[in-house]
């Protein structure tokens, strides 16, 4: 699925315009990236948990040359499904 394919969604299931959608689609969604980037969580009821985890520097290999390096500290996203979800999902 494609974000054109939830702004048809919206549209039919609400009865939006396609501009009111896609609008309201886009909205959604900067308020999910502006939450993550700001490192908050966000949690929605019934669907899951999106986390920022800080991840720290640890040593790595290249595998082609057995070369060891620094792997630096990031930032990384993580999803953690609910119950419902999975329920869902699993039949």
């Amino acid at each position: 699925m494609t974000k054109a394919d939830i702004v048809e969604a919206v549209s039919s299931k609400c009865g939006f315009s396609k501009k009111e959608s896609s609008d309201l689609v886009e909205g959604v969604f900067l308020l999910i990236k502006g939450c993550l980037e700001s490192g908050e969580d966000l949690k929605i009821s019934g669907f899951g948990k999106f986390e920022v985890k800080q991840k720290k520097p640890r040593r790595g290999r290249n595998p082609q040359t057995g070369e060891t390096l620094e792997i630096s500290a990031r930032r990384v996203l993580s999803f953690k499904p609910s119950q419902i979800l999975k329920s869902a999902v699993n039949g």
